[in-house]
C-alpha cells in the first residue's frame, strides 16, 4: 500500500512540475534575434519595427522602415500605447541597452511578442544583410 502512494505522489508530483513548466513556455519571453534572423522575421511576420533611440540619431542612420519612439521621450509611454499590443514588435537601439528596457516596459504592458536586435545597430550597420538608411 505505501509503494502504491508513493509512487501515485511521484506521478502527481512530475504532472504539476510538467504543466508549470508548460504554462512558462506558453508566456513568451522577450527574443534577442540577430540581423540574419531579424530580416526573416521582418519578411515574413507583419510586424512593428520601432527605433527606440533619440529623432537626432534616427535621422542619421536607421532601418528602412522602423518608426521611430525615443525610449528617453517624456511622451515614451502615449507614443508605446499607439502600437498594436497583438501585432509582434522588433526593437533596436544603438547597442541594447535602450531597446532592451523598452522590451521590459512593453513586456509588462501586455505585448504579446517582442524581438530585440542582439547588440543594436552598431553591431550590423555594416553587416548589409538589414536594410540601413543612411542620412548623406
Amino acid at each position: 500500500m505505501r509503494k502504491l502512494l508513493s509512487i501515485a505522489m511521484l506521478c502527481l508530483l512530475t504532472l504539476f512540475s510538467v504543466s508549470c513548466v508548460d504554462k512558462k513556455a506558453d508566456s513568451e519571453e522577450v527574443k534577442l534575434v540577430t540581423a540574419a534572423e531579424m530580416k526573416s522575421i521582418l519578411e515574413l511576420e507583419d510586424v512593428q519595427l520601432v527605433d527606440v533611440r533619440t529623432s537626432s540619431e534616427y535621422e542619421q542612420i536607421h532601418i528602412k522602415d522602423a518608426q521611430n519612439i525615443d525610449f528617453n521621450s517624456p511622451t515614451f509611454d502615449d507614443d508605446v500605447e499607439r502600437l498594436d499590443k497583438n501585432k509582434p514588435v522588433v526593437l533596436y537601439c544603438k547597442g541594447g541597452s535602450r531597446s532592451a528596457k523598452c522590451a521590459k516596459k512593453l513586456k509588462a504592458a501586455g505585448f504579446k511578442k517582442i524581438y530585440e536586435l542582439e547588440g543594436g545597430l552598431s553591431k550590423w550597420e555594416h553587416s548589409e544583410v538589414l536594410s540601413i538608411e543612411k542620412k548623406s
